[in-house]
């Protein structure tokens, strides 16, 4: 007895519109959301620490390939135990989706925003020299202190906290590593009074230019594999 064929499997050669084809596309797709979703902060739409890690590894090995420095900045929002306690969470998490919103509109498309955990958040900054990724703190730090959240009645004043550092390529770190020792400046700026922006002024060897010709070429040449 012959078995009936299965209409899902007909797909001839150069048919594009079948049954089969349209269900693998949609499978692929629902596999693509749920990846986004593992490496998304639902709150605020940023990567979230399992992305940060990830990508914080690739940017470190391409380092080490290339020599240009990765930058990287830790963010603490200040005071912020005082808008969850005294404005309530709402606020909290309206503060939260705030600050991503503001600061997306200055960090560069290739680098990498994303909430490290609670009120903390972190920038990876490809191919970066500190006095740049210094520079680029600075500016987070001012697009917040002149953007305070609209509130009905008011609004509300919100500044942050940053560590800044970068990783050379001879060095043995790990991504765990190199987060943590950004976090002691990131520590240092809170504790010398918020708002303000810590690093190692020793490493600023360099004025805050832009990379080198040169050093465009080596690190688009790393980015991405060639065909």
């Amino acid at each position: 007895m012959t078995k009936p064929a299965d209409p899902t499997l007909d797909c001839p050669i150069g048919q594009v519109e079948c049954s089969l084809l349209q269900e693998i596309r949609g499978l692929r797709t629902e596999v693509e959301q749920l990846a986004r979703l593992s490496q998304t902060d639902p709150l605020t739409g940023l990567f979230n620490f399992r992305y940060l890690i990830d990508a914080l590894h690739r940017e470190m090995e391409r380092t080490r390939r290339t020599g240009l420095t990765t930058g990287l900045i830790m963010i603490d929002l200040d005071h912020f135990k005082y808008v969850n306690d005294i404005r309530g969470h709402q606020v909290g998490n309206r503060a939260l989706q705030w600050c991503a919103a503001r600061w997306l509109e200055v960090v560069r498309k290739i680098d990498v925003l994303c909430r490290f955990g609670g009120e903390e958040f972190t920038v990876i900054l490809p191919a970066t020299r500190l006095a740049q990724a210094v520079r680029v703190a600075e500016r987070l730090r001012e697009k917040l202190e002149i953007s305070p959240l609209p509130l009905n009645p008011g609004e509300l004043p919100l500044t942050a906290s940053f560590g800044v550092d970068v990783f050379r390529a001879n060095e043995e770190l790990s991504p765990e590593t190199f987060v943590e020792r950004t976090d002691g400046f990131l520590l240092a700026a809170k504790n010398q009074g918020r708002n303000r922006v810590c690093y190692e002024e020793s490493k600023v060897l360099r004025p805050a230019t832009e990379v080198t010709p040169d050093e465009r070429i080596a690190f688009f040449a790393t980015r991405w594999p060639r065909e």
